[in-house]
Parts: C-alpha cells; sequence; structure tokens
C-alpha cells in the first residue's frame, strides 16, 4: 500500500473500530462520544494535513488515547484493533524510529491493562498482534522504497545507455563522413588539376569520388540502421581489421602517399575490436591528409597473441598551433571501449598515433 492509500484507509479503519468500541465499551455515553469523535477528528486531521515522521507520531496519540480509554478494562472490545491500524499508519509513513517509538505508546495501553486487570484474558494477543503488525509493515515499507529506487536506477540506466548509443553513433558518422569527405576531396582537387591536361584521369577521379560517396553514405545507414533494428539479416556488415588493406587502398586511389605493413592474422580481433582498430586507422588517415597534405604516411598493424598494435606515422612538421580535437578523442575512446589504450602525438620528423588493442 502506498503512503496516499495509507493515509485513505486509516482514518476510515479507525472509524469503524470506534464505532465498534462505542458499542462494547463499559464507559459512560458521553464518554464513549467523546472518545470516538477525538479518534476520528484527529484521524481524518492526519489524513489532511498528512505529516511524517515525528510530527505523525505525535499526532496519533490522540486516537491512542483515545482508543485506550473505549476498551478500558475489556480485552475482548474490538476497539483495541485500532492500535494496529495505528501501527501499521506509523510503519508505512515513517522511518523505523518512528515506527518503533510509536510502537512503544501503542504497547503501553495493553501492557498497562494487562498490569492492572491480568486477570482478564486477551491482553497478549493485542501486544502481539500490534508488535507484529509494526514488524510487517516496516519491511513492507522497506520493500516499497526498494523498488522506488531500482525502478529510479532502472531509468537512469535506460537514459545512460541511449546517451551511450547516442554518442556511438555520431562517433560512427564522424569517422565515415570525416574520411569520406576527405578522400572525395583528394580525388576532386586531382581532377581539377587534371582536367584540362588529361582528362580521362579528371574522369577516374570523380568516379572513385562518386564511388566512395555512394559507400559512405551505405556505412551511415548501416550504423543508423543499428539503432531501428536487431535483425542482422536487414543490417549491412561494418568493417573491421580485416578491411584496412581496402581502406589504405582508397587513400592511395586518391593521390595520397600510404604506406602498410601487416603481420599476423588479423581476425583474431573479431568484430568489435577489429572495428575499433579500422576506425582508429581510418581516422588517422584522415586527419593525416587534412593536416599534412602530401606528407608520406606509414600504417603498421601487428598482431601479437596477447595484443594488437596499431601505429600510423605520418611525416611533415606538426603545427604548434594546432590543438587537438574530437578526432583524437573519439580515438582513445574507441581504444578505451574495447579494453586497450591509445598514444597520440608529435614525435621527431612528424605525428605517430599508437593504439595497442586486445586480441
Amino acid at each position: 500500500m502506498t503512503e496516499w492509500g495509507t493515509r485513505a484507509a486509516a482514518p476510515a479503519a479507525l472509524a469503524f473500530f470506534a464505532l465498534l468500541g462505542v458499542l462494547m465499551t463499559r464507559q459512560s455515553t458521553p464518554v464513549a462520544l467523546w472518545s470516538a469523535a477525538g479518534i476520528v477528528a484527529a484521524a481524518l486531521a492526519l489524513a489532511k494535513w498528512a505529516p511524517s515522521g515525528w510530527r505523525l507520531a505525535a499526532g496519533l496519540v490522540i486516537p491512542i488515547a483515545g482508543l485506550v480509554v473505549l476498551g478500558h478494562e475489556q480485552s475482548s472490545n474490538l476497539s483495541w484493533m485500532g492500535l494496529c491500524v495505528i501501527a501499521a499508519w506509523a510503519a508505512l509513513s515513517s522511518a523505523l524510529p518512528v515506527a518503533l517509538t510509536t510502537l512503544v505508546v501503542l504497547l503501553a495501553g495493553p501492557v498497562g491493562e494487562w498490569a492492572i486487570h491480568p486477570s482478564e484474558p486477551g491482553w497478549g494477543a493485542w501486544v502481539i498482534g500490534t508488535a507484529f503488525t509494526t514488524i510487517a509493515c516496516v519491511f513492507a515499507r522497506r520493500l516499497r522504497l526498494t523498488v522506488v529506487e531500482l525502478n529510479r536506477t532502472r531509468a537512469e540506466l535506460a537514459e545512460r545507455s541511449r546517451a551511450e548509443e547516442r554518442s556511438r553513433i555520431a562517433d560512427e558518422v564522424h569517422d565515415v563522413i570525416g574520411h569520406a569527405l576527405t578522400v572525395s576531396l583528394l580525388h576532386i582537387g586531382s581532377a581539377r588539376l587534371a582536367l584540362d591536361d588529361e582528362p580521362e584521369e579528371a574522369r577516374a577521379s570523380l568516379v572513385e569520388a562518386e564511388r566512395l560517396a555512394r559507400q559512405s553514405l551505405e556505412e551511415v545507414r548501416a550504423t543508423v540502421g543499428l539503432m531501428r533494428t536487431d535483425d542482422p539479416v536487414r543490417m549491412a556488415p561494418l568493417p573491421d581489421a580485416r578491411d584496412i588493406a581496402d581502406l589504405v587502398d582508397s587513400f592511395r586511389r586518391a593521390g595520397a602517399a600510404v604506406e602498410l605493413k601487416v603481420e599476423g592474422d588479423l581476425s583474431s580481433l573479431g568484430s568489435t575490436r577489429g572495428l575499433a582498430a579500422y576506425r582508429i586507422v581510418q581516422e588517422a588517415l584522415t586527419n593525416a591528409a587534412r593536416h599534412a597534405a602530401g606528407e608520406p604516411v606509414a600504417v603498421c598493424v601487428i598482431a601479437g597473441k596477447a595484443d594488437v598494435t596499431v601505429t600510423v606515422r605520418n611525416g611533415g612538421t606538426p603545427d604548434p598551433a594546432t590543438t587537438p580535437g574530437s578526432g583524437l578523442d573519439g580515438m582513445r575512446e574507441r581504444a578505451e571501449s574495447v579494453g586497450g589504450r591509445l598514444t597520440a602525438g608529435p614525435v621527431p620528423q612528424g605525428w605517430l598515433v599508437e593504439a595497442v588493442l586486445p586480441s
């Protein structure tokens, strides 16, 4: 039962047991009616103002006193059942210290009557019933709070998962489009230079730029398609480490001087780590073509038993005014996401990107 449900049901239950108490009590009619009126009025006020904690415990003293008056000298009077209602109200609405303090106050009634009228049977049953109600409702409240916390945590995890997925898709699209535009610009630049003297070479460069644009568009569609379907048949395969040779060839066809060295079996990386290696080489080559156009680039992939080392070194003097962009951060995040590491920075006569990925 929720806290709102407790506030709605408790006054009705107390009014019911107060009415039974009036019908069964040995007190005079005015005393019984005034006691019942006090119980109902206090319960309605507490339900309306909805206090919790120690304020609720203090407010419950009035209905407790009224129930004790109605059930005085009578363990058979059902007004004592109202003590269980109050115990549930306090335990479901307040923290453990408040619930236990309320229980002590509640038990003072039947225990005191038991001490004064030991011959009257039934006092022990009310003591045990009230204590059991408190314990059961304390566990119920903790279970309810646990469920609420689990739901909140699940919502936070779902939102975090969506944010990570958006970030991953953004990285994929960034790498694909960046590579496509860079290599396409190289082809278009070559076509522009060869347009007058070598029209066939210019035509070939434009055809290659068009082919690369179409291929990149398919990769973007495949990447975005990962967010829309779980059917592997409908998703185009993403590249992996075995496609690095084709990637290097695309830069060579665009006129870039790229040397590739591969040692070992790249299939040992698998699809996830293989995609990370591919994207790292792709981004490194894109950056080299963009910031050190015309300089030679050396790509080396060495697949060992424990890990795979990917290095991309380009010549030229790095510009000291150049600040690291999102591309370097993206490469580093890709390496770390599969349990690897990546370093990038200037070296004598060039720039070096080195990634070490577990096999």
